[in-house]
């Protein structure tokens, strides 16, 4: 079910629904668009030719046009309106498009010089571009029900010479269907391999419909759109919701597997970290204690004369406020000079890790001092180092 809305997400709006009209109930013709003009100049252009051919006002006509940018002619059809039966006037209501079949066929992507065949019950229709994306003939030959395949070929060949010029020629046995659109931007026609695009304002100027009742219907289309992409965004919301109440009702269930599973060890652990805790408590008694004999031993350098001879300690002290690494000294000499000597004689010692200078002051010719001096933990072993 997940896939298949998603699949409806992706493949856009339902196709619309078009009605396709006989060809053989149209007169085509080719008109000239003047260069540069506008989609609403063209448009002009096209109605004011048209009311020049017709033998009849447009009020009474059913036409449409197909015109691209920058294209140098327009391709218009048009039907006398009693042609239609008001039973078939009234079905349009229904459906989102109405133009004859060969129209749904404008859009294609062909090359210069081909010809479009399409079969229908009342005889074949030519669709023939000479050059550009505007086809430049359409051509109908009727066919009886009764007609044989040799009469079709003789059909067709009178076509093809009519239209002339054509390099190629594409047969069509079915006529052209709506199928599913990325957007409501455009609507596309597929008969067997053949595809005709058509942008949305394409479309409304190929309707043979009146323009102001179009004008309703496409506001009435975009509206069914909106509705349909909300019913698709709903669906979509309430299989993530599903989807999320799912998820939790798995991991409340996977929750509680895990915490009867630690409820299950939980003596264990304790019991291991009691031992660990023991184990720590053990190495911090013999190894993380107070060592003040070992400091002084590494202050007074057994490994050489580190103190000077006219450096007189007055007060040696270390307690755990500083850190079981942090002895301080206290000092006197009469020579100032010889401070800075020491300190940094001190800082040469690998156990050591920092000197902080606390005070310095004179009385007299006294000078004194007051280091911190911080050892490098592991540095210090218990036990006093062989001199």
């Amino acid at each position: 079910m997940k896939l298949a809305l998603f699949d409806a997400l992706r493949a856009g709006p339902p196709p619309p629904r078009v009605a396709l009209l006989p060809d053989a109930l149209f007169f085509t013709r080719a008109v000239p668009v003047a260069a540069g003009a506008s989609a609403g100049e063209a448009a002009a252009q096209v109605e004011l030719a048209l009311e020049g051919v017709s033998p009849f006002p447009l009020a009474q006509l059913f036409y449409g046009w197909f015109w691209a940018p920058g294209a140098e002619h327009a391709f218009v059809f048009a039907s006398y309106r009693r042609r239609f039966t008001s039973e078939q006037t009234a079905a349009w209501d229904r459906v989102e498009l109405v133009l004859p079949a060969f129209a749904a066929l404008v859009g294609g992507d062909v090359p210069p010089a081909t010809t479009v065949l399409l079969a229908s019950p009342e005889g074949l229709t030519a669709v023939h571009w000479a050059t550009g994306p505007v086809p430049s003939h359409v051509l109908f030959q009727a066919l009886t029900p009764e007609a044989t395949d040799e009469d079709r070929a003789r059909g067709r060949d009178e076509l093809l010479r009519a239209v002339g010029g054509s390099m190629t020629v594409i047969d069509l046995s079915a006529p052209p269907a709506a199928d599913p659109a990325r957007s409501d931007r455009e609507i596309i026609f597929r008969s067997g391999d053949f595809v005709s695009r058509l942008t949305a304002a394409s479309a409304a100027a190929l309707d043979v419909r009146d323009k102001e009742n179009l004008a309703a219907l496409r506001r009435g289309r975009r509206r069914d759109v909106i509705l349909w992409r909300v019913t698709l965004g709903c669906a979509a919301a309430l299989g993530l919701f599903a989807l999320g109440e799912i998820a939790l009702i798995g991991g409340n269930a996977w929750q509680k597997v895990r915490l009867a599973q630690l409820n299950g060890q939980r003596p264990a652990v304790e019991k291991i970290m009691k031992s660990q805790d023991l184990a720590n408590r053990i190495d911090d008694l013999a190894t993380k204690r107070l060592l003040p004999w070992e400091m002084i031993t590494l202050l007074l350098s057994a490994e050489g004369n580190l103190v000077p001879d006219k450096i007189k300690f007055t007060r040696v002290s270390a307690t755990t406020k500083e850190g079981i690494y942090t002895m301080r000294i206290e000092a006197q000499t009469n020579n100032v000079g010889l401070i800075p000597i020491y300190r940094s004689a001190l800082e040469k010692l690998p156990a050591c890790e920092r000197v902080v200078s606390v005070s310095e002051g004179t009385r007299g010719e006294v000078a004194t001092f007051t280091f911190a001096v911080t050892f490098k933990p592991g540095a210090i072993k218990p036990g006093l180092p062989s001199t």
